[in-house]
């Protein structure tokens, strides 16, 4: 499906809210269908990615109440209440989905497939299988269990310290999910500190979880009980009227309930290295998570270099970063991102070659790419690859380039946020 985005140069004001944190809202899922006794939730993505998991944990035999509202009531069983499943998992599009599932399914006395689209049976998916066969699950899938569909056979794990290669919350948090059916301390340290949902949500439960720099353990077969959850708006769904408002003169926009940790905020700390009018008013924590009113003031922005330990904090904001550079004054440099390959589809190639459909000198290395800021846009048709942000950034890039932008595939935004466009053009037209 097309979706047209017309330039324009109004200014974006008001308050708006933006749907909750995919990451949390699957991670409430997961916790509150192994934990003893009923999780409430508020504000969970009713996107496809998140309604993926609820549909796999009602296939392992959880009561699952969903609301319009984004209200979700879970009847959990407890470490051991799930059951072999009739049918086939299907994770649908979510790596999240598929990944983090394993990591319990690696502790349940029982065999089980799970399956994904055919971007998700593209992706890695040895890089989670090896680890848990370490533990002592037994697993198979296509290429020597490297793609989806996996089958799996659990139980009877014993616990591991695990170096992994890349910084990644989803390999992270399978093994630590993993590591609650084993006898003693899982622990996983990564080169650099990624997203900690996981160890937040599993402490809130009852779990006993050390974290300390880049390291992270828990203690196997905990109490856990169910809690009330309340997901905060998704940062990354908030960063694209974030790059909206900051490229846009004249702009004011406060974005309400934002979540804010700090392995996720890493958006924010660079659009303001590079000059952007970023505050966070009304901070406070809820069910363990900061959250805060983000107001994003226009301002003249400068090309920055963003690598390191910056990148497993924005590695999803990068597209919607690579704009907001397209907008800066001089030359930004995005590197020590090569991980941006094996997501929904090639990031680096997609926003690229797409952004470059509009006129943005923008070029791509091996592990990012480099990009030289002022030149206008102007409206071409771009394709999505049907990945949901990568369609988003175009949009945003569409909403400031000359005439009109067709985005193909661009219905992909209901994975994380269905009520994107018409938010959008409210803001813009």
């Amino acid at each position: 499906m097309e979706e047209i985005i017309k330039g324009t140069n109004r200014k974006i004001q008001g308050n708006i809210k933006v749907p909750g944190d995919k990451s949390i809202s699957h991670r409430s899922v997961l916790l509150g269908s192994i934990a003893e006794g009923i999780t409430e939730v508020e504000g969970f993505l009713m996107g496809e990615d998140c309604l993926s998991t609820v549909d796999c944990v009602r296939k392992l035999g959880i009561d699952v109440t969903v609301r319009p509202s984004g209200q979700l009531t879970i009847h959990g069983k407890g470490l051991l209440g799930w059951k072999e499943p009739l049918e086939v998992l299907d994770a649908g599009n979510s790596g999240t989905t598929l990944r983090l599932i394993l990591g319990l399914l690696a502790g349940q006395p029982f065999h089980s497939i799970i399956k994904g689209d055919a971007s998700l049976s593209s992706r890695p998916m040895g890089r989670v299988v090896k680890p848990l066969s370490l533990m002592g699950a037994v697993s198979d899938g296509r290429e020597n269990g490297n793609k989806a569909p996996l089958g799996i056979r659990g139980g009877n794990l014993h616990p591991i310290s695990y170096s992994s290669p890349v910084a990644s919350a989803q390999i992270k948090s399978a093994l630590l999910l993993a590591g609650l059916y084993a006898e003693g301390t899982t622990t996983v340290e990564e080169p650099e500190k990624s997203r900690d949902h996981t160890e937040r949500m599993l402490s809130s439960f009852g779990a006993k979880i050390l974290s300390q720099d880049k390291k992270s353990s828990v203690q196997g077969f905990p109490e856990l009980r169910g809690q009330k959850i309340i997901v905060p708006g998704d940062i990354s769904s908030a960063a694209f009227f974030m790059v909206a408002a900051a490229i846009t003169p004249g702009s004011e926009l406060i974005l309400e309930h934002v979540g804010i940790n700090p392995t996720r905020k890493g958006i924010i700390d660079v659009l303001q290295k590079m000059g952007g009018k970023i505050n966070l008013e009304n901070q406070r924590i809820e069910a363990g998570e900061p959250v805060a009113d983000v107001v994003v003031q226009y301002s003249p922005l400068h090309g920055v270099t963003v690598a390191g330990e910056e990148i497993p904090r924005l590695i999803d904001e990068i597209p919607i970063l690579a704009v907001a550079a397209g907008f800066a004054e001089g030359e930004t440099i995005i590197k020590d991102a090569g991980e941006l390959k094996v997501k929904e589809t090639d990031r680096i190639d997609a926003i690229t070659s797409q952004l470059a459909l509009l006129g943005m000198d923008i070029k791509p290395q091996e592990d990012g790419m480099i990009i030289q800021g002022g030149r206008p846009l102007k409206g071409a048709p771009v394709n999505s690859f049907f990945d949901h942000r990568i369609a988003m950034a175009l949009a945003v890039a569409g909403t400031r380039a000359k005439g009109e932008t067709v985005i193909q595939q661009g219905e992909c935004v209901n994975i994380s946020f269905p009520d994107f466009y018409q938010l959008l053009r409210k803001l813009t037209l």
